[in-house]
């Protein structure tokens, strides 16, 4: 019983080898000049002979590839864009709404603390508006500090300046 098994298996390995050194490539033109390759003889086509070489690469290092890039931390950016730089607030209740513009975009966990001439306003806030009451007259400068979900600052703004033009009271005795 082994031995018939031994000798199909031998005989099938006999025939795929005979059947592929039997493959044959034929060539020739055809009636508009075109170069025509087929497995099938025709008159005035022309055997192909191939030559098998084995072509070897010399192995490459590749776990190159397979290190995963960590993602770049975004550079954060923010800035005062409401009063804009220099501009005068009429507004006799003293009441300045203030915008902050984050860049490239607020994350969860982000806080704002807005500095009104150099002293922080109120706690740091999620919301990047802000509302000013009863501002004096005069030049105020702001400053606004975004912080990530550590407490630390990750930007600044660059100092804006406004003034407040309030209507004055005049006593008349």
């Amino acid at each position: 019983m082994n031995s018939k098994i031994l000798l199909l298996l031998i005989a099938s390995l006999l025939s795929a080898y005979s059947y592929a050194s039997e493959k044959k490539i034929y060539t020739w033109k055809d009636k508009n000049g075109v170069l025509v390759f087929s497995d099938t003889p025709r008159s005035g086509a022309k055997e192909v002979k191939l030559t098998s070489q084995d072509l070897n690469m010399p192995a490459t290092n590749t776990d190159i590839l397979n290190t995963p890039t960590p993602p770049a931390a975004a550079a954060f950016s923010i800035a005062i864009s409401a009063p804009e730089h220099n501009q005068t607030v009429r507004e006799n209740t003293g009441s300045v709404y203030v915008t902050t513009r984050i860049t490239p975009r607020f994350e969860q966990d982000f806080t704002i603390v807005l500095f009104v001439n150099g002293t922080s306003y109120g706690p740091p806030s999620d919301s990047s508006t802000f509302a000013l009451r009863d501002v004096a007259r005069g030049e105020h400068v702001l400053q606004a500090k975004l912080y990530n979900k550590n407490n630390q600052v990750i930007a600044v703004s660059p100092k804006s300046i406004f003034f407040m033009h309030r209507k004055g009271l005049n006593f008349a005795n």
